[in-house]
């Protein structure tokens, strides 16, 4: 069955798993657009001269910079421009509850995707009677994992 993009966060972990206790995440920022989770593997190519038609297997899956886009926000800019060139760990998470005030809750319900990056953010252009943005760029250092 389908779902909808309505209640996809992006997270950034606050304290790390120990010894009987989970790790503890937050909601980063309220965001309006999200990257691919990854990419295709390459294709390694496995032709001879006796194949009539080229041939490949999979090869290592590629990993890109990350792009998020969401509403400019002068403390959330500042809090995000805390959190450049360090390596944290960060998520993709799906689903949350709806709370009696309006407000949502992750929960990752429907798919959690973390991964450890770099962050770095920027202010993004604009035009007449636009919405202010910041574009939020991480570069992951590991593989994404999925919970």
């Amino acid at each position: 069955m389908a779902t909808s993009t309505y209640m996809t966060f992006l997270m950034h972990q606050t304290a790390p798993a120990g010894e009987g206790t989970q790790a503890t995440w937050e909601k980063l920022i309220d965001i309006t657009e999200f990257p691919d989770l990854g990419t295709d593997p390459e294709m390694l190519e496995t032709t001879t001269l006796s194949d009539r038609m080229q041939t490949f297997i999979m090869g290592i899956q590629g990993n890109e910079a990350m792009t998020f886009n969401t509403n400019y926000d002068k403390a959330g800019f500042t809090a995000l421009k805390a959190l450049r060139n360090q390596v944290e760990q960060y998520g993709v998470w799906f689903g949350g509850t709806e709370n009696d005030d309006g407000t949502v809750t992750p929960t990752g319900t429907e798919g959690k995707f973390n991964f450890p990056g770099q962050l770095n953010v920027r202010v993004t252009g604009g035009g007449v009677n636009e919405v202010r943005g910041m574009a939020i760029t991480i570069a992951p250092t590991g593989v994404i994992v999925e919970e």
